[in-house]
This record gives C-alpha cells, sequence and structure tokens, in this order.
C-alpha cells in the first residue's frame, strides 16, 4: 500500500542525510582545526579584556563626575551580563560555525537541502500530491529540519525521519476525531449518509461499516436510497441477506428522502443504533442529484455525510472531494482499493484540501477488510518503521 509515496520519500531521507553528512564530514576535516583556533584566539582576546578592564583605572571624565558628586549615568555591565549577551547574539558565517564545531554541533543549513527538496516536490506531484499539500509538506520539512541544531555524533537519519514524520502527520492528521466514540455516545439512532460517484464501492462500503459496528455491539439497518441507479436495490439486498440485516428500500424512482426516513422510523422503533444511507452516485454538477441531497438533510437531519472515492483515483479523488464539500458538507472520508493504491496522492491530501478527516481505509473484498485510518500508523508505514 502507497508503495510509490513510502519509496518517495524514503529516497529523500537519504539524498537529505547524504548531503547534511557529506557537509558534516567536509566541515569536520577541514576546518575543525581551524575553529578550535579562532574559539581559542576568541576566548583569549575577552580574557586580555577583561584583565585590562580590570587594572585600567578611572579615566579623566570619571574622575571628573566623581569629584562633582555627580553619578554615572548607567552602570557597567557585570561579567554575567555581558557573557549572556554575547550568547544572545546571533552567530554568523564562519563564527558561528566554529562555535558549533568545538561544541561538537552542526546545523542544517538551507543550502544542504535544496536539491533533495526539489527532488521530492517532483516526486509528490508525480504520485499524484496535490499542488498546495506538497508545499506545505515541503515548508513543513523546511520549518523541522533548516537551522537544525545536532551533535555530530547524532545520526543525520534520524534527524531527517523525525521531521519527516512530524511534516506528514500535520498534513494527514487534519480534523481527525475518535469516529467510534462519536457514535458511540451520540443519541440513537445515529443516521449516516454516504455519497460520491458511481463506481466507488459506496454500497461495499455501506455492508462493511455494517459489520464493523456489529463487531463493537452496535446494531445497524440499512437504507438504499440509490433510488436511480438499475439494479441498486439487487446489489444491496444482496449484502444485508448476507449480513443478515434490515433493509429498507422503495421502488427504482422512488423519493430517497423518503426511503431514509422510514429507515430512521424502523431504527428508532427496534431500538437500531445506526442507519446507514446509500444514496445515488453523482457528480458535484448533477443538480437534481445534488437537490436530493439537500433534501434528505432537511428531512433526516444525518448526524454524519461521508464522502466515498477510490484511493487509486488520486488527482481526482482529491479534486471529487473538495467539490463534494464545497456542494454539500461532508464530515469525513473513507477510501476504498487502499491496497492496490501505490501512489498515495491522495491519502495525504484529501483532509488537508477539505479540512475534514479520512475516517477508513477500503483494503480488500471481504467485509472486515476495512482499516481505521491512524495518522500515527500512516505515517509509519510511508516511513519504512
Amino acid at each position: 500500500m502507497f508503495e510509490g509515496l513510502k519509496d518517495t520519500l524514503g529516497s529523500f531521507r537519504e539524498d537529505a542525510e547524504e548531503a547534511a553528512e557529506e557537509n558534516v564530514e567536509e566541515v569536520d576535516q577541514d576546518e575543525l582545526e581551524e575553529a578550535e583556533e579562532f574559539e581559542d584566539a576568541d576566548e583569549s582576546e575577552r580574557t586580555a579584556g577583561d584583565v585590562v578592564s580590570e587594572n585600567a583605572g578611572p579615566t579623566d571624565e570619571t574622575a571628573a563626575a566623581s569629584e562633582a558628586g555627580v553619578a554615572e549615568a548607567e552602570p557597567a555591565a557585570s561579567e554575567e551580563e555581558t557573557d549572556s549577551d554575547a550568547d544572545d547574539e546571533p552567530d554568523t558565517g564562519f563564527a558561528r560555525k566554529a562555535k558549533n564545531l568545538v561544541r561538537g554541533q552542526f546545523v542544517i543549513e538551507e543550502d544542504d537541502l535544496e536539491g533533495p527538496l526539489q527532488d521530492l516536490e517532483m516526486s509528490l506531484l508525480a504520485s499524484d500530491v496535490e499542488m498546495d499539500v506538497a508545499k506545505t509538506l515541503l515548508d513543513n520539512i523546511r520549518d523541522e529540519l533548516v537551522g537544525e541544531t545536532r551533535t555530530v555524533t547524532t545520526s543525520t537519519g534520524a534527524v531527517v525521519e523525525e521531521a519527516l514524520e512530524n511534516a506528514l502527520l500535520d498534513v494527514i492528521s487534519v480534523g481527525q476525531f475518535d469516529f467510534e466514540q462519536r457514535v458511540q455516545e451520540a443519541d440513537k439512532p445515529v443516521v449516516i449518509i454516504f455519497t460520491g460517484v458511481n463506481g466507488v464501492g459506496k454500497t461495499t462500503t455501506i455492508a462493511k461499516l455494517s459489520e464493523y459496528f456489529a463487531d463493537r455491539g452496535l446494531s445497524s439497518v440499512l437504507a438504499n436510497g440509490d433510488t436511480f441507479r438499475a439494479g441498486a436495490n439487487e446489489q444491496i439486498q444482496e449484502h444485508a441477506r448476507r449480513l443478515d440485516r434490515k433493509l429498507i428500500s422503495h421502488e427504482q424512482g422512488g423519493d430517497p428522502a423518503a426511503v431514509i426516513y422510514d429507515a430512521v422510523e424502523y431504527a428508532e422503533a427496534n431500538d437500531v443504533d445506526v442507519v446507514l444511507g446509500d444514496t445515488a452516485g453523482r457528480l458535484h454538477t448533477s443538480d437534481g442529484l445534488m437537490d436530493q441531497l439537500a433534501k434528505i438533510d432537511r428531512v433526516v437531519d444525518p448526524d454524519m455525510t461521508i464522502f466515498v472515492d477510490e484511493s487509486v483515483a488520486g488527482q481526482d479523488a482529491v479534486n471529487r472531494a473538495r467539490e463534494f464539500d464545497d456542494a454539500a458538507a461532508i464530515d469525513g472520508t473513507i477510501l476504498t482499493k487502499a491496497d492496490a493504491d501505490s501512489g498515495g496522492g491522495a491519502a495525504i491530501s484529501i483532509a488537508h484540501v477539505t479540512g475534514k478527516p479520512i475516517l477508513f481505509l477500503g483494503t480488500g473484498q471481504g467485509y472486515d477488510d476495512l482499516e481505521r485510518f491512524d495518522p500515527e500508523w500512516v505515517a509509519e508505514q510511508l516511513l519504512g518503521e
């Protein structure tokens, strides 16, 4: 899963580590001795200045002021204050490098990362990562790495890997909430509506979630609000039969809002915990079908609306998620066929683009092939941990 993106991030980690290590080795070999001499000379100069200050008598101006009984305008800074001020001043150029090297430290410069970051940007775009998301990811990596001070003996790979993990989590953790806890604590029945384009696995995903809830002690009823597509009833009826779930459906061409409303009434009368409502596949530009969603919102007032699309659709899935969220606000996304997705662009882009979390990944055809989207787990998988 997401092997292409995993390879991309792995290549950057190696390139960034190599670039930074080359700089460290060059500095260690060619400049360490000179840096030590620079630091020694600087220390000697400071010491000599201190001795002169201690031995020097009062100046004519000071003496005159003293005789006149006039206090000095400002007391001389203490040695501790002087040292503190010196430490606070930003080091530049060789002076900074000298101090860092003598202390056994090294600062990663932006120039060290310029080449690897350019390569990473091109590879991210090739993996269908949305352009603004790629830019954000690169900016996050710069913020994490540039100016990072580390000991010369510390592995650069560990520093780069931590920066990559933090940058990834910032992008893919957007809007995350505890889906199961929200359902468990909500007033019953919890009504969840599923939307998206045709053929992306909405109906199968509904069946998977029904099984997911059953494993956690929650009952569910299925509602076929897809009254537009021929054969929709037969498809969801087969899932209901296999799972032994109640299905509420009307004839083709009926009112989707009425179907889901009936399912809610059934759930209330029979103490069913969750209503899972299918809807017709649609584009955000399908005015009539989008009006149906608006009517469902008015009639049923669902607790959640979940957008479903294929992970393998890459940039198309990202664009559709944005468009659906603009047309009828979604609460989260489920990506199907994640097990077949070598790119991973949709998985790290959709949450950032919509501001709504990815909730689950579909990873196969079985009813148990539904994985909760855990940003930390995904980051670990992408970084090969």
